[in-house]
């Protein structure tokens, strides 16, 4: 397994005019590498991703690069409806030094059949015709209505097994991701939720690719680091305490919206609360309540 860590899936800071905060987005994952996490999943679910340009993702990464961060910690999220831009945006990825990418299926249509899914990823992946490119395929059916099996997964490992690198489960269930373990053992298996972490890594996993890692970065690699040390414990049970909590916490309004308040609140810069339309930033009254919660927090799960 090439890919094993905590990834935070990134938040993406806004100007006031809605565009990309480039320098607060390079500065937010620098604070995330600092924090703990091994990497930055930017431009997924949590990092509105599918609310920008082409464009404006390209733009996004080269800043990040640019800032000094290494591509090898870097796994943005390339995949899109229409498979030329998916093409188009992990070329570029890949012109940057950015070999690892999590990609979606095109998911506007749904009740695909895995043949067309297979089709899919193949013809990405020989239009990129490169040895470097390390796929992990993002499951997460509750958004995206397009799940992907087993079998399709052994698919396109047989065909592309230098290729395919693992599945970011955002499912919700643990048996799902505990199978893709045990079927897949040479496929990193990420969970997608932060509670997961822990028992996924007793299951077999690689780690995580998740929200509240945002806020949470230190807690997760405490887990991923010490959940096999029997001496560690009583610190792997606090950490993963207030991992719950934080992810609890995040779920008091709608998810994402919630943790760039939540990052808003630690960093004491409100403009991190906005949001591309249609996601709708938290209101004063939302925000103050959610402090609440945080303030409970902070008092049962100390940091």
């Amino acid at each position: 397994m090439s890919i094993r860590g905590v990834f935070s899936a990134a938040a993406t800071p806004l100007n006031t005019d809605l565009s990309p905060d480039h320098g607060a987005l390079a500065a937010h994952c620098r604070q995330l590498l600092d924090d703990g996490c091994h990497g930055v999943a930017m431009l997924g679910s949590t990092g509105e991703a599918n609310s920008f340009s082409a464009d404006e993702r390209r733009a996004m990464l080269e800043a990040v690069v640019r800032s000094g961060i290494s591509p090898d910690q870097l796994m943005p999220g390339t995949g899109l409806s229409a498979l030329p831009e998916t093409v188009a945006l992990t070329r570029h990825a890949l012109s940057l030094g950015v070999t690892k990418v999590v990609m979606l299926p095109p998911f506007y249509y749904k009740g695909v059949s895995d043949q067309g899914l297979f089709v899919a990823y193949s013809q990405v992946i020989d239009a990129i015709a490169d040895d470097r490119l390390r796929v992990v395929l993002y499951h997460i059916p509750p958004i995206s209505q397009i799940p992907l099996s087993h079998e399709l997964i052994a698919r396109l490992c047989e065909r592309y097994p230098n290729t395919i690198a693992g599945v970011k489960d955002s499912g919700g269930q643990l048996e799902h991701m505990a199978s893709l373990a045990k079927t897949f053992p040479q496929l990193a298996i990420l969970a997608g939720a932060d509670p997961f972490l822990l028992p996924l890594m007793q299951a077999g996993g690689s780690g995580c690719i998740t929200a509240t890692s945002n806020l949470a970065a230190r807690q997760l690699r405490v887990v991923f680091d010490k959940h096999a040390d029997p001496a560690a414990t009583a610190e792997v049970e606090a950490a993963q305490r207030r991992i719950i909590a934080l992810r609890e916490a995040s779920n008091s309004f709608a998810q994402i919206p919630t943790i760039k308040a939540m990052i808003a609140r630690r960093n004491d810069a409100p403009g991190w609360r906005r949001m591309r339309a249609p996601l709708v930033a938290l209101t004063d009254a939302q925000a103050d309540q959610l402090a609440t919660i945080l303030e409970g927090v902070d008092q049962s799960h100390p940091a």
